[in-house]
């Protein structure tokens, strides 16, 4: 520090010589010796404390005094740290020098031959294999292989010791088992966990615990191979027993309790049932001290059913036992198979198709009646069952065979098919004229089918077939229908002229395997459009299952084609084409001429109903001015007034009912005439239309005679309708007999409804006239009163919706009959007449 520093400091000085004081006294202090004696010490704290110090001084020797105590201190407790220290590792290395004695001794034991460990120290490192086991116990040396168990073990001792090694790993449940190599060995294998550590040991037997152990496992083994036996018996549904020495049962399977009625072996033991009778049991018992077994079939019931058993049973040095299949259905199969043997039989005796057998023998087996026919042997003959060489030689010297110019080679040929494996095949030529086929089928177990099929017929027919082919060609060539047949792929397999003249493609028709799109390629070019064909070559390449005829038409130029595409047999498909040019032309006309019709119709129909309903309003006006004028209220009239008055009255009556009559008609034309069905009386309505209308038949000394059958009783009709129409066929017969004569009205029940019968005594109707009578305006011959011609046109409308039939029978000699005949409940009672 700077001097002028230092003097400006207080007491600066004196704090430096102060501080070099007490540095030296702490030198001193602790550089001198420590005095030996009490006075000695004395005199050197006098001697250090006469220093002169300050109080800077004395604070700084305080700190360093203490700071020196603290490092005096620490290095004393680190000096008594180290000597324990040094005692622990005395210690230590006392305890490893003895487990490593332990360990030493422990290797030894475990390095000694006949026991071998796995330890496991941490699940997450290999283990630690230590010890050798007996190399005639078959286990390997090699760690790896040592651990794949099932490499040396028995695969039933290494499936449980991977098991119980699992445990003790995961759950550390210790294990004590026995096990057997694959050599036969058995060996002790014992599972413990320490500590976290897992050690499996595994020590070769000697002695009697080898014997012991070998003994366990032969147990085992029986034991094993008898629980084995006996899941094998109880799987069979053939029952099985066992019986002691005593002919106690002492175990069924379950197919034995099931057929006595119980659960499991146990149940049927304690019960002590049998599954056959006391004479059956008794019977087998003697059959097993005779012979020591027994073999038979034995009857008994089951669940209500009788079976049959083969029954075998065997005794043995423990007691029997025994074992029953059931027959039942092998017989009832064996009986059916003879059956069916007989009905093959049967069915072949009914072919047409000569059939023979011969067995492994060559001799006749069976034959049916077509053989014998076809080659005319007597039965005799069949009967010895002869062989087929025998056979052979009889249809040569009958001349039923061709000569053959080696005989005997030709026929060792036919016969060398029982040697083969396949069928074999070939023809005859006999000299009748037929052929034959002959095909030799031979049989699995030896022995030969020959089978004699007489082809003249098919011959005959395929020269048929291809003479009507060919005609079908020259045919088709000629017809004025184009046709054309293509196959699935799109090729045309057949055409005729018509169909290359139409479209135009006679050059190229003349190539082979032509396909559909090289024709609408044609089409294209020539017409400009092959949109037809686009259609066709999806109808002809097309998958789908379910094909249909479809048609329509074309125009190609000038000309109208009508086609149809008609799926054929192997997927092909035939298209023809018809010139309907003609017909298109009058079917044009006739739709042009019929839409006239319909318009007039209309019209006519739109007249009538605007004109009816216009002469209503008059009428009405009419009518009742002409009863206001006849009301003696209106005022007094002359005889003429009356007179006219009356004609003016009747007159207008008559407009109305040939008006109302004008619109019933139009309304049934139109198809919306409606019915209001309900039960009506006949003879009440009959003897009501007769008496409205009796002043009429009066006028003209007309007698009206209606007859009822008793059990006409009552129909389902409108009874409005009912009664027009009697009112009309009524008034027809009273304007048309003649005067002073009778007319009958009647009604009969039939099975199914009524008919009503109008005769009179007219002049008739003529032949000409009847074809026309029911047409509306139609008036016919004219009568005494000429109307507007709709009465009998109303009668055949309104039975038509009844569901019912008018006729008229007439002739000049027996007068007119009008027939109508109902049912008894129209079919559309509750519906709207159409």
């Amino acid at each position: 520090m700077p001097e002028s520093q230092s003097a400006r400091r207080p007491g600066g000085s004196v704090f430096r010589s102060g501080r070099l004081a007490l540095l030296g006294a702490s030198t001193a202090l602790f550089a001198v010796p420590a005095p030996a004696s009490a006075q000695d010490q004395i005199s050197f704290l006098d001697a250090v404390l006469s220093y002169h110090l300050g109080t800077p001084e004395v604070v700084q020797f305080a700190l360093f005094t203490g700071a020196m105590t603290a490092a005096l201190a620490s290095a004393l407790w680190l000096i008594r740290e180290r000597g324990r220290t040094a005692r622990q590792n005395t210690t230590l290395r006392a305890r490893v020098s003895a487990l490593n004695a332990q360990v030493a001794k422990l290797e030894a034991l475990a390095t000694t031959e006949g026991q071998r460990a796995i330890i496991w120290e941490d699940r997450e490192q290999k283990p630690v294999i230590i010890g050798t086991l007996d190399p005639a116990s078959g286990a390997p040396a090699e760690r790896s292989a040592f651990l794949a168990f099932g490499r040396w073990l028995e695969p039933r001792s290494a499936a449980r010791i991977d098991h119980l090694v699992a445990e003790l790993r995961d759950e550390a449940r210790p294990f004590n088992d026995t096990v057997e190599t694959r050599h036969g060995v058995p060996i002790e294998v014992t599972g413990r966990t320490n500590g976290s550590s897992a050690v499996v040991r595994f020590e070769s037997l000697t002695g009697e615990r080898a014997e012991h152990a070998r003994l366990a496992l032969e147990h085992n083994r029986v034991v094993d191979t008898l629980e084995t036996l006996q899941a094998l018996l109880d799987s069979l549904d053939a029952p099985f027993w066992l019986r002691n020495a005593d002919g106690a049962l002492a175990w069924v399977n379950r197919a034995f309790a099931e057929a006595t009625g119980h659960a499991n072996s146990a149940d049927t033991i304690a019960a002590n049932v049998e599954l056959f009778g006391n004479q059956a049991l008794k019977t087998i018992s003697t059959g097993l001290e005779a012979d020591g077994e027994y073999r038979a079939s034995v009857s008994t019931v089951v669940g209500g059913d009788r079976l049959v058993y083969d029954v075998a049973d065997a005794k043995g040095p423990y007691g029997s036992a025994g074992l029953a299949v059931d027959k039942t259905d092998y017989d009832a199969m064996r009986s059916e198979l003879n059956r069916t043997i007989r009905s093959h039989e049967e069915t072949l005796d009914r072919l047409t198709t000569a059939v023979a057998m011969f067995d492994e023998n060559a001799r006749l087996r069976f034959h049916n009646q077509a053989f014998q026919k076809m080659w005319d042997l007597d039965q005799g003959f069949l009967d010895s069952k002869p062989d087929n060489a025998m056979f052979l030689d009889r249809l040569r010297a009958d001349g039923r065979l061709e000569e053959k110019p080696e005989w005997r080679r030709w026929k060792e040929g036919i016969l060398a098919a029982y040697r083969a494996v396949e069928p074999q095949e070939d023809v005859w030529y006999l000299p009748d004229g037929q052929t034959i086929r002959v095909v030799a089928n031979p049989h699995p177990k030896g022995g030969l089918t020959w089978v004699f099929e007489n082809l003249t017929e098919q011959i005959d027919l395929e020269s048929r077939y291809k003479t009507l082919m060919r005609v079908q060609g020259e045919t088709l060539d000629h017809l004025a229908e184009g046709v054309a047949v293509f196959g699935q792929d799109g090729k045309l397999r057949l055409s005729n002229p018509a169909f290359a003249r139409f479209w135009g493609i006679e050059d190229l028709l003349e190539k082979e395997s032509v396909h559909i799109r090289e024709i609408a390629e044609s089409c294209r070019q020539r017409l400009g459009d092959a949109e037809p064909w686009r259609q066709f070559a999806g109808m002809v390449t097309g998958f789908s299952d379910d094909r249909a005829d479809e048609t329509g038409r074309w125009a190609v130029g000038d000309t109208i084609l009508s086609w149809m595409v008609v799926p054929l047999p192997n997927g092909q498909t035939m298209i023809t084409f018809v010139d309907v040019t003609a017909t298109e032309e009058v079917e044009r006309a006739l739709r042009e001429r019929n839409e006239a019709l319909v318009s007039t119709a209309l019209l006519r129909t739109r007249f009538i109903r605007h004109v009816s309903y216009e002469l209503r309003t008059p009428l009405t006006n009419i009518s009742g001015f002409t009863t206001l004028l006849q009301n003696p209220s209106t005022g007094p009239l002359n005889e003429k007034q009356q007179d006219y008055l009356g004609y003016i009255a009747s007159s207008s009556e008559a407009l109305k009912l040939i008006v109302d009559d004008i619109l019933d008609l139009a309304t049934i034309d139109a198809g919306i005439m409606e019915l209001d069905f309900a039960e009506v009386e006949i003879e009440p309505m009959m003897r009501e239309v007769a008496a409205g209308l009796a002043s009429r038949f009066g006028e003209h000394n007309l007698d009206l005679v209606v007859r009822v059958a008793p059990d006409t009783g009552a129909i389902f009709a409108d009874a409005d309708r009912l009664r027009q129409i009697m009112f009309n066929v009524l008034a027809n017969a009273a304007d048309f007999a003649p005067e002073g004569s009778t007319v009958t009205f009647t009604c009969e029940r039939l099975q199914d409804g009524v008919v009503f019968k109008v005769r009179d005594r007219g002049p008739g109707i003529p032949a000409e006239a009847l074809k026309e009578i029911f047409d509306p305006f139609e008036t016919g011959k004219p009568g005494r009163k000429r109307g507007a011609g709709l009465g009998l046109s109303l009668v055949k409308s309104f039975v038509s919706l009844h569901q019912g039939e008018v006729s008229i029978n007439s002739s000049p000699e027996r007068g007119t009959e009008v027939i109508l005949q109902f049912p008894q409940v129209p079919p559309g009672a509750r519906v709207a007449a159409e």
